[in-house]
């Protein structure tokens, strides 16, 4: 890994698990650092890559969405639904209190 790159410590693997409330043996720690460590590598190279007059994309390819009317195609059900609620009070349904 090159000098310059960001890096985490093992302590700093632990650190994260713990305040992750992720309990992690030694090997696991370890594994998950090499991990961490490969993908903040790559992110680091990614950063080098001079973007310089290169455009924003919103996808890989260039996708353009189909697009239709925005019509409501649904029925109004709520009466239907309401009629089967065991409680309702001006069109809300009453549930009970679970807040002890």
């Amino acid at each position: 890994m090159k000098a310059n790159t960001m890096s985490l410590s093992l302590d700093d693997v632990r650190r994260i698990a713990r305040l992750a409330r992720v309990a992690v043996t030694d090997d696991e720690a370890q594994a998950t650092q090499m991990q961490l460590n490969r993908i903040l590598g790559l992110i680091e190279e990614m950063r080098a890559i001079d973007t310089t007059g290169i455009e924003p994309m919103a996808h890989a390819q260039d996708v353009h969405l189909r697009l239709r009317e925005d019509v409501v195609t649904a029925t109004d059900r709520r009466e239907a639904f309401q009629r089967v609620a065991p409680e309702k009070e001006n069109g809300l349904y009453l549930v009970p209190k679970v807040i002890e």
